[in-house]
This record gives C-alpha cells, structure tokens and sequence, in this order.
C-alpha cells in the first residue's frame, strides 16, 4: 500500500517546521519506505502499518496544538510492493523514450 499524508497544526502564529519534524522522526522510525516532500509525505507498507503510522503521526500533532487538519491519499493494489521508487522509474523511462 501507498499512501500520501499530510498532519498540519491549524491556527499557528508562526511555521510548521518544528511540528512537521516531529511527524518525520516517527515517519523514520517507522522503518517504512518513505519519500518527504514539501507539501506531505509519501510511505509504502502493509496496511495495518501505514494507518497505524498515520494514527500516531496525527495523535502527536493534536497533543501539541488544540486543531489539526490530516489528509491521506491511498493506493492500494494487491500483491504490489516497491511502487514507491517503481512508479517514478516508470515515469523517467517514458521521458527518455520521447
């Protein structure tokens, strides 16, 4: 399973950063296979792990400030495993094929 997430505190004065690292540290302790980019997070295992990874990255948020806005996108195909890095491999190809 894909999925795409995103845990943002709502309501700061100031960034984000020191609270979307906090989520990074237990994305990297997870041990999930990960990609972070600037609008959210992308992680590839079974479900059970993904959801419980997303659980707990929103429960941290919501411990440190009083609203938090989670957003998941999935992709969940049976049987498939290393579409993370699969799926941009395949992309590149095309490129160079023209």
């Amino acid at each position: 399973m894909l999925a795409e997430f995103s845990v943002a505190p709502v309501g700061l004065e100031k960034g984000m950063s020191k609270y979307v690292s906090q989520s990074l540290q237990l994305i990297r302790e997870s041990g999930l296979d990960y990609d972070f980019h600037a609008m959210g997070t992308i992680v590839e295992g079974e479900p059970e792990e993904v959801f419980a990874l997303i659980q707990a990255c929103h429960l941290n948020m919501r411990r440190q400030v009083g609203r938090v806005v989670t957003t998941v996108k999935i992709d969940d195909k049976v049987g498939v495993t290393g579409a993370l890095r699969d799926k941009i491999t395949s992309v590149e190809r095309c490129l160079e094929q023209g």
